[in-house]
């Protein structure tokens, strides 16, 4: 591609490939000037072909020329031939879209709905999305976005259904590619999305759970206060004043497992009784 001030000089060179395993190739060399076609190489034809005065001379001459029939030839093993493997695997690349299905309610409170269809990270870009209502193509209140790309060599659109909700009706996606051996079908299911199913679930198992160990904890303090006024309060006080001495207290302490040290022991039991 050459610019020189005003004018603008472009060669373009094209692979054409055909059969089921490229067997066939075609090489095409073309030359513009300004816009304007000027020259064409067909490796099928094996020649030039100019389309100006000047280009329909410079086409016998090139014509005549045996070392440029050998540089075309070079060229076309080169740019066509060699690289056949890697173009036909490029060719075979897919990847199966990713298809969800969703209601978004019109902000103004009427009861028709839209659905959208979002095909996602599928390639190559050719797809087709089509609605389905009771196994019959939707025409009517259906739209579609641009393929747009959406990174890493993969694309995405979307489609649009306006629709009165109704339980009578069973409506579905329907989406081809070449990725898939088969139409996918993505039934809309009106009931509550999946991963909100989930999350009442688990809040429902937790507020259960909660509540039984709230229960448990009741019933063991219950039970372990009973044990513990059982245990300490059945050594009775002999005498007008009972005097504990430390190896009381270290006893009382160890029948009392409730109390961890001998300190809070006695601040909580240490006592005088008088008989009469």
């Amino acid at each position: 591609m050459f610019n020189i001030n005003e004018d603008f000089y472009q060669v373009r060179a094209c692979c054409t490939f055909k059969g089921p395993h490229f067997e066939k190739t075609e090489y095409i060399l073309t030359s513009i000037f300004n816009k304007n076609l000027m020259m064409e190489y067909n490796s099928t034809r094996g020649n030039w072909t100019g389309f100006t005065a000047y280009s329909i001379e410079a086409a016998k001459w090139w014509n005549s020329d045996p070392f440029d029939a050998l540089t075309r030839k070079i060229e076309r093993k080169l740019l066509c031939m060699d690289t056949s493997d890697l173009i036909q695997s490029i060719y075979n690349l897919t990847t199966i879209p990713t298809v969800r299905l969703k209601s978004v309610k019109r902000p103004n409170g009427e009861h028709a709905s839209t659905l959208v269809c979002s095909a996602y990270n599928f390639y190559p870009k050719q797809i087709r999305m089509m609605w389905m209502r009771n196994g019959q193509e939707v025409t009517t209140d259906v739209s579609y976005s641009d393929v747009m790309p959406d990174g890493d060599w993969y694309y995405q659109t979307h489609s649009y259904l306006e629709y009165i909700p109704s339980s009578a009706e069973k409506i579905a996606c329907m989406v081809e590619h070449l990725g898939l051996s088969e139409p996918m079908f993505v039934v809309w299911d009106p009931s509550l999305p999946v991963a909100q199913r989930t999350r009442i679930a688990v809040g429902l198992c937790g507020l259960v759970i909660g509540f039984v160990i709230a229960i448990s904890g009741i019933i063991y303090y219950n039970k372990k206060s009973a044990a513990y006024i059982t245990v300490c309060q059945s050594k009775e006080f002999v005498g007008s004043v009972h005097i504990l001495t430390y190896s009381d207290l270290r006893l009382k302490a160890s029948v009392c497992p409730a109390l961890s040290n001998i300190h809070d022991f006695v601040s909580l039991t240490f006592c005088f009784q008088e008989n009469p």
